[in-house]
């Protein structure tokens, strides 16, 4: 598990600086880029972003770099090749949670709220975050225990007479409908932490399994959960089945479900009744750690199940991120979602935490195939909630205090921003080639929708690293600080 540490520094206007993802005209980058070889001739100017360790730079607009035609150069070069394409992305984000949604909804005045959520979802005006996930029901981050049926002991309900958004409406569908205001398309996970207790095995939100003559009902509830949500104007457009099924002895609500549970409850249930209901919602399975492949790719095995199944699900709180490539060429046909891991105070380096969010959630996921990569909470408060008997120190990618009404924006903030405000949905990773001579560095490129291209680069090393970066007979060359991040448009 890896999570970061709280960043002690108001947000400032610099990072808030709109980029055209068009070819632009301008001054050269700062004196920290190399010169250029003899070249025939400036084409057009590549924008630069940085992040680095030290926090002098966060998502900092630092200028433009000459792109030029092709010519000899000393440096590594990083071969872009946008006719060789990968996946198709469908967004950067985090998990709006009840908890989250609480600090934006009741906790801050609406200026203050619109101030924070520009931030978060405005493209030009801060990070363009283009994908939530949603917890269906109450999570370890939610004001207390519920489900959408909740019944007294021995009491059932398989008609869902009872079935009510109630406690959603308090704050999760009133911040959806202003976010949906500023990103109309973005994507909307929905993951249950656990189906209504009579629905279990053990008559509790805690533990216990799904029964299968609940099956069918619990098929409904998922569809009646998106029709509903499509009823307020929001619309959900990926589901999984439980979120961590593996983990099912937790404080908070959770349920077992194992990988041939999953599987038949798929195959009887949930596919077909998604699919009668003509909803496109795609079906996410999985929705737990990198260390257990096996349980994804026995799902995508059986063919009555896969056929309902878009892809798999992944948390980065065990095993490797190599894991989505393993599953990825065992079942090509099938996408890839990373969507959860927390940053918390057992972590407190800035740098440290930068490096590990690029290696593995947004370099490493987006290069093992994931369409996507989310984070955990949205927004939490000075005392990391509020809280439903889950992590107590775990933190948001921005920290609200409601004492004296700071916005802090965490390191995730900065990792989510060098993508989502960069790489907009629809775009595709295209083959980048890294040299060994430039040693350990990441670097993972893209193709807009609009044609611009993006590249992410991050210096994992304490040694500054000058690349050039070649797509076709243009090049441009740039040097990157020490355990730093910087995304490049062009």
């Amino acid at each position: 598990m890896r999570r970061s540490p709280i960043l002690k520094m108001a947000f400032t206007a610099t990072i808030l600086m709109a980029v055209a993802l068009v070819a632009q005209t301008g001054c050269k980058d700062n004196n920290d880029n190399p010169p250029n070889p003899v070249d025939s001739g400036d084409v057009a100017k590549a924008q630069v972003w940085v992040t680095s360790g030290d926090r002098s730079k966060l998502l900092a607009h630092t200028g433009e770099l000459e792109i030029k035609q092709a010519a000899s150069t000393n440096w590594p070069v990083v071969e872009i090749d946008t006719s060789m394409q990968f996946q198709a992305i469908e967004g950067f984000g985090a998990a709006l949670t009840g908890s989250s949604a609480y600090n934006l909804n009741r906790k801050m005045d609406a200026a203050k709220r619109q101030e924070v959520l520009t931030a978060l979802f405005d493209r030009e005006n801060g990070i363009g975050i283009s994908f939530l996930r949603l917890t269906m029901g109450a999570s370890d981050f939610s004001l207390s225990d519920f489900t959408y049926d909740d019944l007294a002991l021995g009491e059932t309900d398989f008609d869902l007479a009872r079935f009510s958004l109630a406690q959603d409406m308090d704050d999760v569908v009133p911040v959806l409908k202003e976010i949906i205001g500023m990103v109309p398309g973005i994507n909307l996970m929905g993951s249950p932490w656990s189906p209504p207790a009579w629905m279990k095995t053990n008559n509790n939100l805690k533990g216990g399994q799904l029964k299968t003559e609940c099956y069918p009902v619990y098929g409904d509830y998922f569809v009646k959960y998106i029709q509903a949500m499509a009823g307020q104007g929001i619309t959900i457009t990926h589901i999984t089945p439980q979120n961590e099924p593996l983990y099912w002895t937790a404080a908070y609500p959770c349920m077992q479900m194992q990988a041939a549970e999953q599987r038949d409850f798929i195959k009887s249930s949930l596919g077909p009744k998604l699919a009668a209901a003509g909803l496109d919602t795609r079906l996410v399975v999985y929705d737990h750690n990198w260390d257990e492949p096996d349980f994804p790719i026995s799902i995508l095995n059986d063919p009555e199940a896969a056929q309902y199944v878009a892809g798999s699900a992944f948390h980065g709180y065990g095993g490797d991120v190599t894991a989505m490539s393993q599953v990825h060429y065992a079942h090509p046909g099938k996408d890839l979602y990373f969507t959860e891991i927390s940053g918390g105070d057992w972590a407190t380096d800035f740098g440290d935490n930068l490096m590990w969010n690029m290696r593995n959630i947004f370099i490493g996921t987006v290069q093992n195939w994931s369409k996507a990569a989310l984070l955990w909470n949205l927004v939490l408060n000075q005392y990391h909630g509020p809280q439903n008997n889950g992590c107590s120190n775990c933190r948001g990618v921005i920290t609200y205090n409601t004492d004296n009404f700071n916005v802090i924006f965490n390191e995730e903030y900065y990792s989510i921003g060098h993508f989502s405000k960069f790489v907009i949905p629809g775009a595709v990773r295209v083959s980048s080639v890294v040299p060994t001579a430039l040693g350990d560095v990441g670097v993972v490129a893209f193709v807009n929708p609009d044609g611009s291209k993006a590249l992410v680069a991050c210096n994992y090393t304490g040694q500054t690293k000058v690349f050039t970066v070649k797509q076709g007979p243009k090049y441009f060359t740039y040097s990157l600080a020490p355990e730093s991040v910087v995304t490049l448009v062009w």
